[in-house]
């Protein structure tokens, strides 16, 4: 499940794209004005940032500039009513990955964020394998010893984010953050319920736990 960071002005344009996204089976946080974005990606991790030019309380191009000047390189897909060359040259030299001139088509905005995403993390070949386990990023279809297991759009996201980084240990509060926008209540055990019914699943001992510090790939079934 990819988190991603919506900023945009307009609420009829903001309401649209949240809507559609979901229906990926994305997760949407959504601020109106620039310094609130600017903030939110400095302090939470998202897979991808759609981001307007035009904003309240400031500008999307300085918005974008204080995060590469900040490192922070979380792929940036431009939506915006500018449309001269100029514009589009000058996003794209600030550090945008893309950049989209509204009126847009929704399928074309989900096709390029989707795209950066398997970019940045990756995630560009049909197939990623961890010894007997294989996830389809396309079709988010995973298998188990060559047979489908069914898991919800949460087991996915888990298992996702921790294939595609499987020599890290992921704690329960950067699992939370993938999982979880701003807005909702998280149960206390709710990431040990998910990591619980995915052992279920797969097998017991394919997700080991380092007590105190959180959940990784047992380097045994990688092979």
């Amino acid at each position: 499940m990819a988190r991603i960071l919506l900023i945009e002005d307009d609420k009829s344009i903001a309401e649209a794209l949240i809507l559609g996204l979901k229906s990926q089976g994305m997760m949407v946080d959504w601020f109106s004005e620039a310094t609130q974005g600017e903030m939110a990606l400095q302090e939470t991790m998202f897979d991808a940032v759609l981001l307007d030019l035009t904003l309240p309380k400031g500008d999307g191009m300085t918005v974008l500039q204080n995060w590469r000047a900040r490192h922070i390189d979380t792929p940036v897909l431009i939506i915006t009513a500018r449309d001269a060359i100029a514009n589009r040259v000058a996003g794209l030299n600030a550090g945008a990955d893309d950049y989209l001139v509204k009126p847009f088509a929704l399928d074309e905005v989900i096709a390029r964020l989707q795209a950066l995403i398997r970019r940045s993390q990756g995630r560009s070949l049909p197939e990623i394998r961890y010894g007997k386990v294989a996830y389809h990023p396309q079709s988010q279809q995973v298998t188990y010893q060559d047979q489908v297991v069914e898991l919800t759009i949460k087991e996915v996201a888990i298992l996702e984010q921790m294939l595609t980084h499987p020599k890290q240990i992921h704690s329960r509060a950067s699992l939370e953050d993938k999982l979880y926008g701003w807005q909702q209540d998280i149960e206390s055990n709710a990431i040990e319920v998910h990591i619980h019914h995915l052992r279920k699943k797969l097998s017991n001992d394919f997700i080991l736990t380092k007590r105190g510090i959180g959940y990784y790939l047992n380097p045994a079934h990688s092979s």
